[in-house]
């Protein structure tokens, strides 16, 4: 069974950073594309980055170039490091997983956390 359990959230003001990290168990970690997406308040869920098993990543337009995702396969884990944050970047984050899928690493996810509050102020 797969568990996944985000830790980092909070809150941070406008233009400082946070680093979400989220640890994996149950499968084997290195074989799976890992994703970070958040949910506001009253919007849809929606993807923010990915880390493909091969090494690749791919991340949503409104985070690049502010935001990294990053892997350790020893230690079952992934991390978002979120700079330059914006009150807009408010939301519920979420890192996701999945195996075998040569889709967009932007969708198909079957294995979610519960999720961390990150809360923008301006």
């Amino acid at each position: 069974q797969v568990q996944l359990v985000e830790s980092g959230g909070g809150l941070v003001q406008a233009g400082g950073s946070l680093r979400l990290s989220c640890a994996a168990s149950g499968r084997s970690f290195s074989a799976s594309d890992m994703g970070w997406f958040r949910q506001a308040p009253g919007k849809e869920r929606e993807f923010v980055a990915a880390s493909r098993y091969s090494g690749g990543t791919v991340y949503a337009d409104s985070v690049k170039g502010r935001f990294t995702i990053s892997r350790d396969n020893a230690k079952k884990n992934v991390y978002l490091q979120m700079n330059s944050l914006k009150p807009e970047d408010t939301a519920v984050y979420h890192c996701a997983a999945r195996w075998g899928s040569s889709s967009d690493p932007r969708d198909n996810y079957v294995y979610w956390g519960q999720g961390t509050q990150v809360t923008v102020s301006s």
